[in-house]
């Protein structure tokens, strides 16, 4: 037998011994896909957040803006809405259209500050710009907190 017959056989045989092993570690690990026990948070609560005879609309709970520091929703009723809790008086709401007023970029809480993702603007909880390149401040909504629901005036 010649040197490159006897290298083939042997890779052929190499190859047919790793075929199962190959196969296996190809096959979908069903365990995997399985999903998981719900035991996370499911996330926000589900809020009828249609306009009452009083003009507000329910944003979201009380619960929530707790746990998660506010409370968002670009496609809310009123338009374009994030909650926190005032930072001179816990009991109340403040409620600031999201919209950053520079470009019109969804600003976020962060702790302390409104803050645009697009170019840095940051505001205050009051909607006041505390840093640019925004020079107009967000507009506010008026907001309350009645039983456990945030309610935004709507009209």
């Amino acid at each position: 037998m010649k040197r490159r017959d006897f290298f083939n056989w042997v890779g052929l045989g190499f190859m047919a011994t790793s075929l199962p092993v190959a196969l296996v570690a190809c096959t979908p690990d069903e365990a995997a896909e399985a999903p998981a026990e719900e035991t996370a948070d499911p996330g926000p609560t589900q809020v009828d957040s249609s306009i009452r005879e009083d003009g507000f609309a329910a944003l979201g709970t009380v619960a929530d803006l707790d746990t998660n520091g506010s409370l968002a929703k670009i496609g809310f009723v009123a338009g374009p809405v994030v909650a926190i809790r005032d930072p001179a008086d816990s009991e109340k709401v403040l409620a600031l259209n999201s919209m950053c007023t520079h470009q019109g970029c969804t600003v976020e809480w962060s702790g302390d500050a409104m803050v645009c993702p697009c170019h840095g603007s940051q505001f205050n909880a009051d909607g006041t710009v505390a840093n640019g390149p925004a020079s107009e401040p967000l507009s506010q909504y008026e907001a309350k907190i009645e039983d456990d629901l945030v309610l935004i005036r709507a009209r």
